[in-house]
C-alpha cells in the first residue's frame, strides 16, 4: 500500500489514476484534521509575474492581501511572483502576489481535484474543492457537479439525492471554470471517479459494496452513491 508521505511515486507517474489513489490516502488526512473556515472564493485572475517593490494599484481600487505591502496610498509586491486579483464577496477586490510554485495550484481544465460536498438539490451537488491532484489547497474553493455530469450513461435517470450526500468526499474532474462566479464545473461520469468516503445515518465510514452502493457495517444498512471504483492493480505499492 501506499504511505500517505509518498508522494514521489505520483509525481514521477504519468498515470492519474495512480494520483487518484494517493489522493484517497490523503482523504483521511484531511477529515480528521481540524476544519478551518471555508473562504468563498468569487473571482480569481492572474496576472503577469510582478518584481519585488513593483507598484501594483491604489489602495483605493484593492485591499491588501499577502505579498504585498503599502506606502504612501499605494500597494507594492514584497516578493517575485505572480499577483492575483481574488473577490470575495467584499467591495474591493483583495491583492495578493503568490510564487509560481504556488501559483500553479489552481484547480485547472482537467485536473483530478478532491471535495467535500456541501450541499445538494435535485439539479447539481455543491463542493468545495480540497486537493488539486495529491496537493492541499490553500484556498478552498467552488465546485459544482451539475446532473448530467455525474456518469457518463442514462444521465436521464440520475437522481443527485441517490449519488451524493453533504459530508461525502468526493474524487472529481474539472471540466470548465463554469459561469460568471468562477464556480468550477466538474465531473464524475467515470469509473474511477465519485464518493471515496462516506458515513452513514449512525456515523460509521461505509463501504463500497458496487458503482451505486455503500453499507453501513454497524447497521448493514445500505445507501446509495455514486461509487468510486479504484482499479485493484492500483492498490499495489
Amino acid at each position: 500500500m501506499f504511505a500517505l508521505d509518498d508522494l514521489s511515486l505520483v509525481m514521477s507517474t504519468k498515470s492519474w489514476r495512480l494520483e487518484v489513489l494517493l489522493c484517497i490516502t490523503l482523504i483521511c488526512r484531511y477529515y480528521y484534521q481540524p476544519k478551518e473556515t471555508l473562504c468563498s472564493v468569487e473571482k480569481i485572475a492572474l496576472s503577469l509575474e510582478s518584481t519585488t517593490g513593483e507598484k501594483l494599484c491604489s489602495v483605493e481600487d484593492c485591499n491588501q492581501g499577502t505579498g504585498v505591502y503599502q506606502r504612501h496610498g499605494y500597494i507594492y509586491s514584497s516578493l517575485a511572483g505572480y499577483v492575483m486579483r481574488k473577490n470575495e464577496g467584499e467591495e474591493l477586490p483583495v491583492i495578493s502576489v503568490v510564487r509560481e510554485t504556488e501559483a500553479l495550484l489552481l484547480p485547472d481544465v482537467g485536473a483530478i481535484v478532491t471535495c467535500k460536498v456541501t450541499g445538494i438539490n435535485s439539479r447539481f451537488a455543491k463542493v468545495h474543492i480540497l486537493y488539486v491532484g495529491s496537493t492541499p489547497l490553500k484556498d478552498r474553493f467552488r465546485g459544482t457537479i451539475r446532473k448530467e455530469d455525474v456518469r457518463e450513461s442514462e444521465k436521464d435517470k440520475v437522481d443527485i439525492y441517490k449519488s451524493f450526500r453533504p459530508g461525502d468526499i468526493v474524487l472529481a474532474k474539472v471540466i470548465s471554470l463554469g459561469d460568471v462566479q468562477s464556480t468550477y464545473l466538474l465531473t464524475t461520469a467515470e469509473n474511477e471517479l465519485g464518493v471515496v468516503v462516506a458515513h452513514s445515518e449512525a456515523g460509521a465510514q461505509m463501504i463500497p459494496i458496487s458503482w451505486r452502493e455503500m453499507q453501513c457495517p454497524q447497521t448493514n444498512a445500505k445507501e446509495f452513491r455514486k461509487v468510486a471504483r479504484v482499479q485493484p492493480e492500483y492498490l499495489e505499492a
